[in-house]
């Protein structure tokens, strides 16, 4: 079965095809502000696209773009000592970006191009667009006339006479059309948007951000064009693949489109993909609302596993709601996967494991695991059913670890000893597909540290065995609470006390 996706473009699901390598290009954050959950919903699913399409043999040439120029960032200049300039303000949060991005486990991008960096890029994107007549200038500044294109609004279903006005109020007089959108700004950051998006007072000093000579004056580059300059530099003229969030696809993504094609003739990108949005408390995850989690947070109370899993609940195309409950069911969902490879790994290690041991449930479970996993994966990226399908495994696993009585003598059957190739193969389907391409990371206990912690806590838990004997329960408790606290879960059983590293 080909990899189907949903195509916004098409606005139908479609076979995805590529020729060679795929190019990628995901439109990244604005940096004004810490990375949130809904940041990071858009660079999970990205991050799996990639991840599958390597499986299915691709060479992947992700880009991500940085926007470090914007008025946002600009607002924020002089909150702190240290943040005197507007790149002051987005190196910082560049900085917690990258450090996000590595905490949540994606694969690196093939380069992460910023705004600042292909300003002589835009400026010649620019250019051609006003010498091919799609674009005029006034006063200054640039703007894309949406009329000279012919098929504006063919992303978002729109009509150009219907439309209503883009870009900022004081921009109408400047435009020949209501709904033109700026391609190049003249001056720098106007007080009223740097007022509006500031979080402290500028009191009279109101920074007015970075400016850059150009053809038509001192200014800034406009939103739209930064992503269309930075996205054919890296990657060429047409895109495999261009994915965002749902809330870019009208205007940013349909001005991506009319101006890039305007410019180069060619189709700007094969397949749109767009990510739903994430909620909270009913409402959209929003730095300027005020209802969000940011990544560090979230990675310090949750942990990247829970995280992805949770990502990986619901449909990209569709919106995820963040609760209690979705969380609830994501750590369960993690704790079922995590289990069973350490009670996989660890019996497959064993000297029980044996090479004649033979249990045919779970070989075959391995196989359909492995073939559910691969045709949800290819149906539009169905990751809810992808983890079902391990999930399934995961029954498997436990009962066969659970159904051999620990003799390894193999001479009564498979039920004596432990079916190595069965384990082995069950440990490579959670590393390739739980890990390789949902991006999940299993643990194991091999290295010496963590021989050592064992043997620290299994100190620990003949300590708390004492107390129970002498009936120091409420100090027994408080040794698991502390356990606990560090990442080291108990469960007591029959056969006395058990641990895992969470």
């Amino acid at each position: 079965m080909s990899l189907v996706v949903t195509d916004t473009l098409a606005d139908e699901r479609v076979e995805f095809t590529a020729d060679g390598d795929v190019t990628l290009y995901v439109c990244g954050l604005t940096v004004s502000d810490d990375p949130h959950l809904g940041h990071a919903r858009l660079w999970f699913h990205a991050d799996v696209l990639h991840r599958w399409l390597a499986h299915l043999g691709y060479d992947v040439r992700h880009v991500e773009n940085v926007t470090d120029v914007n008025e946002k960032i600009t607002a924020r200049v002089g909150e702190r000592d240290e943040w005197a300039a507007e790149r002051d303000v987005a190196e910082a949060f560049t900085a917690t970006t990258f450090d996000a991005m590595r905490g949540l486990n994606l694969l690196r991008a093939e380069v992460y191009p910023r705004v600042t960096e292909h300003v002589p890029e835009i400026r010649d994107l620019v250019e051609t667009l006003v010498e091919k007549g799609y674009a005029y200038e006034s006063n200054g500044s640039v703007y894309f006339d949406v009329t000279t294109f012919e098929e504006y609004g063919k992303l978002s279903n729109q009509d150009v006479d219907e439309l209503e006005a883009q870009g900022e109020p004081d921009e109408r007089s400047e435009k020949r059309n209501p709904s033109d959108f700026a391609l190049w700004k003249a001056g720098g950051v106007s007080e009223t948007a740097a007022r509006e998006h500031a979080k402290h007072d500028h009191g009279d000093a109101v920074p007015e951000g970075e400016t850059w000579d150009s053809p038509w004056g001192e200014g800034r580059p406009g939103w739209h064009v930064e992503c269309s300059a930075m996205s054919t530099t890296h990657l060429g003229d047409t895109l495999d693949i261009h994915m965002g969030g749902r809330d870019l696809v009208f205007p940013h993504h349909e001005n991506e489109i009319a101006q890039s094609e305007a410019a180069t003739g060619e189709t700007f990108a094969r397949h749109w993909l767009h990510v739903g949005l994430l909620e909270m408390e009913g409402e959209k995850m929003s730095s300027s609302i005020g209802n969000f989690w940011t990544v560090p947070d979230a990675l310090e109370e949750l942990g990247v596993n829970v995280i992805r899993t949770f990502y990986a609940g619901a449909a990209y195309r569709s919106e995820q709601a963040l609760t209690e409950e979705t969380i609830a069911e994501a750590e369960e969902r993690w704790e079922r996967l995590s289990r069973t490879y350490d009670r996989a790994v660890d019996a497959l290690d064993s000297v029980n494991a044996r090479a004649k041991a033979e249990d045919g449930e779970l070989r075959e479970t391995v196989a359909t695991a492995r073939d559910e996993f691969a045709a949800a994966m290819n149906d539009d990226l169905n990751l809810r059913e992808a983890t079902a399908a391990l999930l399934e495994l995961t029954d498997a696993v436990n009962r066969h670890v659970d159904g051999v009585d620990g003799s390894g003598t193999g001479d009564d059957g498979p039920g004596d000893a432990y079916d190595y190739r069965g384990l082995r193969e069950a440990v490579e389907a959670f590393e390739a597909l739980g890990g390789d391409v949902l991006g999940l990371q299993f643990e194991t206990e091999s290295d010496g540290d963590v021989e050592l912690a064992g043997e620290l806590v299994e100190l620990i838990l003949d300590v708390r065995e004492a107390e129970r004997e002498a009936g120091n329960y409420e100090r027994a408790d408080e040794l698991r609470d502390a356990l606990r606290e560090v990442g080291v879960e108990i469960e007591d059983g029959p056969d006395g006390a058990t641990y895992r590293f969470e």
